[in-house]
């Protein structure tokens, strides 16, 4: 496999088709042969390892939405393909549209009280130990907008990331550049790459070094990236023989420094698929908060939209269970010529309402630096 022909997947992209770009591996598929879609994570991945098996189909492709009611949208495709390498990724020729209209929800003020309610929630209750706020941005363009030029820009510019297009169950596409691995399945072996933890990149070296130093002497945002770690290998502990904990450290985006952390494991059962390892993890701390049920309620309250699949997963499996699936998070849902774009901040007792808003709008800019704004 060679990068070329990874890159060329994503040049190719068509509106509808599925594209899932990493530094290791890039997947491309189109078409459907058949859809699965169920809440029960046990059912969602039988069904899918029987239609992978029952057509022959080299993978199914789809994307995992963050509320455990809403149905996951998993698509065995009439074609797909795979390819691996150095990504040499270029972008085609860009889309340049008019500014559009913006509308912020919640707006800025809205989000910085919204904050200010889960800390005093957080003070109040000892049991909240964390909990993601999230903010939607909606632009609407005078014309459609041109997804396979965005992802192209995207992968571009994040190399080092995962960027998708993934289609929904409403005809919209889910588009983004993920700096984060869930859960990737080779064999017997399973990795997960927590974030958690973050500040903007600086504006030039002398400050862009500070941030990365400050994030990594921050008690706020090294007990946040605890909170993640600590579920993650929770999770995966029942599955694995062993698991291995590497971290924290720092990795950086374009926008973002984060703290990170690799927790591999051996399976004890092979049978276990990856996408059945992903609905485990799902929704980790580091887009919901802790515990899940206490983080669900808050957010319910103080987040005045339906995420519907940001903060979910998207990713493939094929019928042996290997598989890669990656967080829905510097994301956007494009649908004719609108497009929603979303972020979160992980909340904790000591967080600062203004830090955490500057945090949101630095991971919105993932986006909107593709879109030329």
């Amino acid at each position: 496999m060679d990068g070329g022909r990874a890159a060329a997947l994503v040049e190719g992209y068509q509106p509808g088709s599925f594209v899932l770009a990493g530094p290791g591996v890039t997947v491309a598929a189109e078409g459907s042969r058949a859809v699965v879609a169920d809440t029960d994570p046990d059912e969602l991945a039988a069904q899918v390892t029987k239609q992978l098996v029952d057509t022959g189909a080299p993978f199914a492709v789809g994307a995992i939405p963050f509320s455990q009611d809403t149905p996951a949208h998993l698509v065995v495709p009439e074609s797909a393909r795979r390819a691996g390498g150095v990504h040499p990724y270029r972008p085609v020729e860009p889309w340049v549209p008019a500014r559009p209209e913006v509308t912020d929800v919640p707006d800025a003020a809205g989000y910085r009280r919204a904050v200010a309610a889960a800390v005093s929630a957080l003070r109040a209750d000892h049991e909240l130990r964390k909990v993601v706020l999230a903010r939607s941005s909606r632009l609407l363009f005078d014309e459609p907008v041109r997804v396979g030029a965005l992802l192209s820009g995207l992968t571009a510019t994040n190399p080092l990331g995962y960027t998708f297009a993934a289609p929904l169950p409403d005809g919209s596409t889910l588009l983004g550049a993920s700096p984060e691995l869930l859960l990737e399945r080779d064999g017997g072996r399973v990795v997960s790459n927590p974030l958690a933890g973050s500040l903007p990149r600086g504006g030039d070296p002398s400050t862009d070094r500070a941030n990365a130093a400050a994030l990594l002497a921050s008690a706020k945002n090294q007990a946040e990236h605890r909170v993640v770690v600590e579920s993650v290998v929770e999770v995966l502990r029942p599955f694995c023989r062993e698991l291995s904990v590497e971290g924290p450290s720092l990795v950086g985006t374009p926008t973002m420094w984060h703290l990170s952390t690799r927790v591999g494991g051996e399976l004890v059962d092979r049978g276990v698929s990856s996408l059945r390892l992903a609905a485990a993890l799902h929704p980790t701390p580091a887009v919901c908060g802790t515990p899940t049920w206490a983080a669900r309620a808050a957010i319910a309250e103080l987040e005045p939209f339906d995420r519907g699949f940001y903060s979910g997963a998207v990713g493939w499996c094929t019928a042996d269970g290997d598989g890669q699936w990656v967080l829905a998070i510097r994301c956007a849902q494009v649908r004719a010529n609108e497009m929603r774009l979303f972020a979160g901040a992980g909340i904790m007792p000591d967080s600062d309402p203004a830090a955490e808003l500057a945090e949101t709008e630095a991971k919105l800019r993932t986006l909107l630096q593709a879109l030329g704004l």
